[in-house]
């Protein structure tokens, strides 16, 4: 697919229409860019490319393990091959919140929480840094709270935020003064979408919805973090909702 000389995003960490990577494909496209959407279910990609079409814009699905460095690598090499529009925007949004004692976690499974949270984190920003440095872009990835403390039952999570933002405050002065905008959003709070509705097992009402935060907040915060300009850099910005407790 082409891109008609759109501006080009990529974003990583697509799931369900209502999540944080759907909010953000539609968003960006709603404003003019070609969504490279990656993800590792075909039939959600597929939907979504639908719906941002019906809306009138143009995406393209991807499928793409983030821990895997030939499929990330693949992802960039799509995005920069088609089209005449430059590729501007990238955001890393991999990662869930999966729980586990220290005492009765096995190493495996420490290993692998890091390697979606961390090193992926690792091989999208390498291969951004590598397309867009030197040049001007803005690279995001998504944080949690457990990106600034620890939480017990949490440890493999907690370890792989953190590592991930200081990785991410890595690549940001590495590469800042060469014209990459690198950015960190910590999301401190559950966010109004699919995987936390379907433990509820219900939609919520209006109180609950407050206890939310709520997606096109979330979309507009990266859209803005991608406005800014060199003289007025965030590295990080951090949402809850007004009744969360900090």
């Amino acid at each position: 697919m082409t891109t008609g000389g759109k501006p080009r995003a990529i974003v990583l960490g697509v799931g369900p229409e209502r999540g944080l990577g759907g909010a953000l494909c539609r968003h960006f496209a709603n404003r003019g860019h070609h969504v490279y959407m990656a993800g590792r279910t075909p039939a959600r990609l597929e939907t979504l490319a639908e719906v941002i079409a019906a809306e009138g814009g143009s995406a393209t699905p991807v499928v793409c393990d983030a821990t895997s460095e030939e499929q990330v690598a693949g992802l960039f090499e799509t995005a920069m091959q088609a089209g005449s529009g430059d590729l501007d925007l990238a955001v890393y949004n991999v990662g869930n919140s999966t729980p586990g004692m220290i005492r009765d976690m096995t190493a495996q499974d420490f290993e692998a929480a890091w390697r979606v949270l961390c090193y992926g984190g690792f091989l999208f920003g390498r291969e951004c840094i590598r397309r867009l440095v030197p040049g001007e872009g803005t690279l995001i990835f998504t944080g949690a709270s457990a990106s600034l403390r620890g939480r017990a039952g949490f440890g493999a999570f907690n370890s792989g935020k953190a590592a991930l933002r200081t990785l991410a405050q890595a690549m940001a002065k590495e590469y800042g003064p060469a014209g990459l905008h690198v950015a960190h959003v910590i999301i401190d709070g559950g966010i109004a979408g699919d995987k936390w509705f379907s433990r509820m097992g219900h939609e919520p009402d209006e109180d609950e919805l407050k206890r939310f935060i709520a997606l096109d907040a979330l979309a507009e915060t990266y859209w803005n973090l991608y406005r800014q300009k060199p003289t007025g850099w965030s590295f990080e910005v951090d949402l809850r909702t007004s009744v969360e407790s900090w």
